[in-house]
């Protein structure tokens, strides 16, 4: 049997990354992304060229109601879900919190957590054993931020990323005996384009030699991760974090 693997956020950096490892490993990848359907099906492009199988699925994951809708989308493109991997996130422009106004803290909150609940719901009724399932894995991207705080940039961004790791924790536990096992990522520098939504893109070249291996990250690095996560290889994990930070 064919796995399926959904990927929020696919379109771009660690996402897209993710999506097209996830089809060499064998996966059906579905590739959500929110608005910029050229470049999820870029990535879907890529994952055919090399004889994997993929197709892109627009939704807001941090709406119930789209979510619901792209999750029986899958099912009739695909089968059941047997791998999800809760990418999508975003960050805003850098700024002390005293400067921070409630709509920026909902966008925030909404892209960065209520998405990985909303997701991990509607996999967790696909996956669970108690409901028919046949187990699967859980992937949820962090970020050292959660540890850090990220002062004077981004502490809305590292909140949001701490309640990432406070919910992977709390779900591995509530679902571990449903042969459903969930991890976490902790990327940090990492050259993707989420920097220049902060308004900094070459932040990771300017902060790269206060990192003990002096150098940035590739958004495949974190990829390789996240799939041995997912793999039968960590058949024994369930709670824990891989920082993916060159030693920070």
């Amino acid at each position: 049997m064919n796995k399926t693997i959904l990927i929020t956020g696919a379109s771009r950096g660690i996402g897209a990354a993710t999506a097209i490892l996830a089809a060499r490993k064998g996966y059906q990848v579905c590739v959500n992304y929110l608005n910029n359907e050229e470049a999820a099906q870029r990535v879907v492009d890529s994952i055919k060229k090399n004889g994997g199988k993929g197709e892109a699925f627009a939704a807001d994951v941090s709406s119930e109601t789209e979510v619901s809708a792209l999750f029986e989308t899958i099912d009739r493109t695909f089968g059941r879900l047997s791998a999800l991997v809760n990418n999508a996130g975003i960050l805003e422009t850098q700024m002390r919190v005293e400067e921070m106004e409630a709509d920026r803290l909902h966008r925030i909150f909404r892209s960065n957590i209520v998405s990985c609940f909303l997701c991990a719901k509607e996999a967790i009724q696909r996956m669970s054993t108690k409901k028919g399932g046949s187990g699967g894995a859980i992937v949820n991207v962090s970020s050292i931020a959660a540890r850090t705080g990220a002062p004077g940039e981004y502490v809305d961004y590292a909140a949001s990323k701490g309640a990432v790791d406070a919910f992977t924790l709390g779900l591995s536990k509530e679902v571990a005996a449903e042969g459903i096992r969930v991890n976490g990522v902790r990327p940090a520098f990492i050259y993707t384009d989420i920097h220049a939504r902060g308004g900094e893109p070459g932040r990771v070249d300017r902060i790269k030699e206060t990192i003990p291996m002096q150098r940035g990250g590739q958004p495949e690095e974190v990829a390789h991760a996240i799939l041995w996560l997912l793999s039968e290889e960590a058949s024994y994990s369930t709670g824990t974090f891989i920082d993916i930070t060159g030693g920070r």
